[in-house]
């Protein structure tokens, strides 16, 4: 069973609902929960916000956390995935932020570094990724992680 098929799974069993709040991956997730047939069921809404205004005005990220921390930093990754969730009125929210490659990237922050939280009735997990593929490999890398990180976090002692 592919991963995202484990993700809606675990949803439908628990009547949850996901959001998704996506920068370097473009759409991606959503696309790959969506291809699961039953996400219609547990699928709320998905935002590519891949300006800091768009994470500003769609998802809440705050100002400071963007002038402090960058868009491509923890903080932002879990700020947009606490955001998805309270507009979506979501149960589970996942979000992604980075550099894809092969531009972009500083020596503080190279290409592949990014990062992907999920946020699971009000508790935030959050990974950082040191990816070293193509544009299309990192974000699709990214993709998985971010799935892979909702079940290393799912509990089914949860509500």
């Amino acid at each position: 069973m592919e991963v995202e098929e484990q993700v809606v799974e675990k949803l439908v069993e628990k009547n949850w609902k996901i959001t998704t709040a996506e920068s370097c991956t473009g759409g991606l997730l959503a696309g790959r929960i969506l291809n699961v047939s039953g996400a219609s069921s547990v699928y709320e809404e998905g935002h590519i916000t891949y300006s800091n205004m768009a994470k500003e005005k769609i998802l809440n990220v705050s100002h400071e956390t963007l002038e402090e921390y960058g868009a491509v930093s923890v903080q932002t990754a879990e700020e947009m995935a606490v955001g998805a969730a309270k507009i979506a009125n979501a149960d589970v929210a996942l979000s992604t932020t980075g550099i894809a490659g092969p531009t972009g990237g500083t020596k503080d922050k190279p290409v592949g570094l990014i990062y992907v939280s999920c946020y699971i009735l009000g508790n935030v997990y959050s990974k950082e990724l040191h990816l070293k593929g193509s544009r299309e490999e990192n974000r699709a890398k990214t993709v998985e992680e971010a799935l892979e990180l909702f079940l290393e976090n799912y509990c089914e002692k949860r509500k």
